[in-house]
């Protein structure tokens, strides 16, 4: 039986078209296409409207399937805010413009296209031509693991089960130059695409965030002034950021921004469309282990606060979880559970703080 969530109906104000039962910050998190019904009552039992998923095999890639997936989900109460394409990101022929760019940027194209059609208006992106770069895993309190990234170990790259390691990943060095002029050749052709479809494109920051890496520098979605100037170059509302809070603490100082001050200013132009919830131990270049969201170095609930402030209506989920006992159920229960508490910690400070500005006027 479908279950109605919209009753009442907010629209969400960073993904015009997507609207929720309840105002405000939404939290989400990932489920498999194919995942069984007690997968699925675990996230009914967290109180979870909206989910992310992925679709491996490109051929699925279709507004018809998108629309059966959204169906399947329904039923449920639940709204897909994204589905993912592993080969729509971190393409090399795109970002240094190989080879092969024209084809890949015409499949990224239809895939934008049948996301409008399917109703289905956010996308993320990522931009990283080596792709997500660690070193192993690490330890964490209690016997948990996770994954890190040292520089002194000889790290690799991978994405969509394609690995990338060496010193020159690609066979050479690249300029950032050529990054840049490759960028702006790939937003010429996606971003209209975007804006015919409907759908709101939020980039990630680079996994690390280190420059540079296999001989490719990240000097675009690397630091704050890359992305301030990347979003520039897009120039349209619907091309923006999916912050991810761990990539960007792994940063650091060489960010240019602190997460808070990135999230005040891109979610102050409403470029802001999609958050992962996350923290790791410590900046780069130290190195970082991602762990707990209680147990790295960043206070989250500035993050919860900076995200409120703006008036981020988008989803946050965690993203990235642990190995610890339990498995997965018990990682996403602590992860949903601790965001919540501190989305409720946020929004009660400011109501309270607003009734009092009531009463002192």
């Amino acid at each position: 039986m479908s279950v109605n969530l919209l009753s009442r109906r907010y629209p969400l104000s960073v993904i015009p078209g997507f609207y929720a039962s309840q105002p405000g910050i939404q939290l989400g998190t990932k489920l498999s296409p194919d995942a069984s019904e007690e997968e699925i009552a675990f996230v009914k039992q967290l109180g979870i409207e909206w989910v992310t998923t992925y679709l491996p095999r490109p051929e699925d890639h279709t507004a018809e399937n998108y629309r059966r997936l959204k169906e399947r989900f329904a039923r449920y109460g639940l709204q897909i805010y994204r589905i993912q394409n592993p080969r729509g990101q971190n393409v090399p022929e795109i970002i240094l413009g190989l080879p092969g760019r024209d084809e890949r940027i015409q499949e990224f194209v239809a895939y934008i296209r049948a996301l409008g059609e399917a109703g289905i208006y956010h996308a993320t992106y990522a931009h990283q031509a080596n792709g997500v770069w660690r070193t192993g895993r690490e330890t964490l309190r209690g016997g948990a693991s996770h994954v890190g990234f040292r520089l002194h170990k000889a790290g690799r790259g991978a994405w969509a089960g394609t690995v990338w390691q060496g010193e020159y990943t690609h066979g050479r060095a690249y300029s950032e130059e050529e990054l840049w002029e490759a960028y702006r050749y790939f937003i010429e052709r996606a971003v209209p695409a975007a804006e015919e479809a409907g759908v709101y494109i939020g980039v990630h920051p680079d996994d690390p965030p280190l420059y540079p890496l296999g001989g490719v520098p990240r000097c675009i979605f690397g630091t704050f002034e890359g992305f301030r100037r990347a979003l520039e170059m897009a120039d349209s509302p619907h091309w923006g950021m999916s912050m991810c809070v761990g990539s960007w603490l792994e940063g650091g100082e060489a960010m240019g921004a602190d997460v808070c001050e990135a999230i005040r200013y891109f979610g102050g132009q409403k470029k802001l469309f999609h958050v992962h919830f996350r923290n790791v131990t410590a900046p780069l270049p130290e190195g970082f282990a991602e762990t707990f969201l209680d147990d790295g170095y960043m206070d989250m609930y500035r993050v919860m606060e900076a995200l409120h402030e703006v008036g981020f209506d988008g989803v946050i989920i965690s993203d990235h979880l642990p190995d610890m006992v339990g498995g997965y159920y018990a990682a996403e229960a602590f992860a949903i559970g601790y965001m919540r508490a501190l989305l409720q910690a946020v929004e009660g400070r400011a109501s309270r703080e607003q009734a009092e500005g009531g009463q002192e006027s």
